[in-house]
């Protein structure tokens, strides 16, 4: 994102669930719960739980669908594969308008309960697209007052461009939710209307008459009911750890290749990406990096831009794209998550998994940034002895200005609140608590228990 107060198209989104809630700007119960703070703690009772992770990566897992084509496949990582089509599909590109025909093969997963009944849900995968193939994933959901939600396509996506532009799809909805880009939301929350169960539809497409297939080897939802908040609790520091992740500013590039939101200047999430690719070993080939222009320094956060680029969203910033994107580097996996607190990264830090995280902020809400965003990302990799957050924030000057430290209570704040005010005074909507988290296809014992202790498996 943009280093600029200016209003991302996710803002722009949010902004009209938050006009749909009554009430003033100080406290209430609310409309858009994206987040993942706590609700306050009640003497002798445990805090209620407001984000819920499910994902199909195992063998039973894949062999728990329904199947119309699909077969899944054993080994070191199960998959999912087209065994034979099901039927063959026109589809017009709407970024290129190009029409061309694509057998398809269908997984449908068995329903899933929400442990915590949800005003937010957002799907993610990870998946291998050879040329000639691609990919759709669809989210139907069951409100709490029994009727369902229609089948949202909340992606279409291929790991390169050369057959499809990976997209969003806009205008989904039903006049109780909608899907904003890559974010299925309640529209009045205040309502109590919450999403209580989900399941996923995989669609497998390639070109006729080939053996050509993908292959899904994760593919999850999360869920979340976070109340509505401009400030969330303190967190007590408890680790002193930092990573050696690598530091790429996205600032010095500018003005390259505009096609893709305009450039560096916008492409915080692409850049975050890679610098956690590069310290789990993922590395680009010349061959894969030789379409940049040479004179670029860094050409792999351009291939990371453009890799991550949503045609719809217009942006770089479509959040299971970019965890897509991460799995496609060999032996990497990533998910789209809420965590609830600072205690939560350190967890994290502590197993050696830095993490992604989305915030907005004014100017003077965060000491040392510099800038203001309406949604930015950046890597955290660890936390000084007193507790600060350490960030490889990508809206830096260089690479070696990527390195900050920023307040403790500062930016727990900015991170996990779910409403804030902006430069102009007006109420708009937080990240709260949004992360990225990319770690090791096998994860080592440690590296399990902590994703585990954060809802991740």
């Amino acid at each position: 994102m943009s280093r600029a107060e200016l209003p991302s198209r996710r803002t722009l989104l949010a902004a009209a669930v938050v006009a749909a809630v009554a009430g003033s700007a100080a406290t209430a119960s609310a409309a858009v719960p994206t987040a993942g703070a706590t609700r306050p703690a009640v003497p002798g009772r445990a805090a209620a739980r407001t984000v819920d992770n499910r994902a199909w990566t195992t063998y039973p897992d894949w062999r728990s669908g329904t199947a119309a084509g699909t077969r899944a496949v054993a080994g070191l990582r199960p998959g999912l594969v087209i065994a034979e089509a099901a039927g063959t599909t026109d589809y017009t590109d709407p970024h290129t308008g190009r029409t061309a025909a694509w057998e398809y093969a269908t997984w449908t997963s068995p329903v899933h309960r929400l442990a915590v009944p949800s005003t937010e849900a957002i799907a993610s995968w990870n998946a291998h697209t050879p040329e000639g193939t691609w990919i759709q994933v669809e989210l139907k959901g069951t409100y709490s007052d029994g009727t369902d939600t229609p089948w949202y396509v909340m992606g279409r996506w291929a790991a390169g461009d050369a057959d499809i532009r990976r997209t969003s799809v806009d205008d989904q909805e039903d006049g109780k939710s909608s899907v904003w880009t890559d974010t299925l939301a309640v529209d009045d929350a205040a309502s109590g209307l919450r999403v209580a169960s989900v399941r996923l539809r995989l669609t497998l497409y390639r070109r006729p008459g080939t053996r050509l297939t993908p292959t899904v080897w994760r593919l999850g939802v999360m869920g979340s009911d976070v109340p509505d908040r401009f400030t969330v609790p303190a967190s007590t520091p408890g680790l002193a750890k930092e990573l050696l992740v690598p530091r790429y500013s996205q600032e010095i590039h500018k003005g390259q290749y505009p096609e893709y939101d305009n450039g560096g200047e916008a492409w915080c999430s692409p850049t975050s990406s890679q610098m956690i690719i590069e310290y789990w070993g993922g590395r680009l080939t010349q061959e894969q990096l030789s379409w940049v222009d040479p004179a670029y320094a860094d050409p792999q956060v351009c291939h990371a831009a453009r890799h991550t680029y949503d045609h719809q969203y217009a942006g770089c910033g479509n959040w299971p794209f970019n965890a897509a994107y991460a799995a496609t580097f060999p032996g990497l996996q990533g998910v789209v998550t809420r965590l609830r607190s600072l205690t939560d990264l350190e967890t994290l830090i502590a197993a050696g998994i830095p993490a992604i995280t989305s915030q907005s902020f004014l100017k003077e809400e965060l000491t040392g940034a510099g800038y203001g965003t309406s949604g930015h990302l950046m890597t955290v990799i660890g936390f000084t002895a007193d507790g600060d957050v350490i960030a490889n924030d990508p809206a830096s000057d260089d690479n070696e200005a990527v390195r900050r430290i920023y307040k403790r209570r500062e930016w727990e704040n900015i991170w996990l609140r779910t409403k804030r005010y902006n430069a102009s005074g007006k109420v708009v909507s937080g990240t709260g608590g949004v992360c990225y988290l990319y770690f090791p296809a096998r994860p080592t014992s440690r590296q399990r228990k902590a994703l585990a202790a954060v809802g991740v498996r």
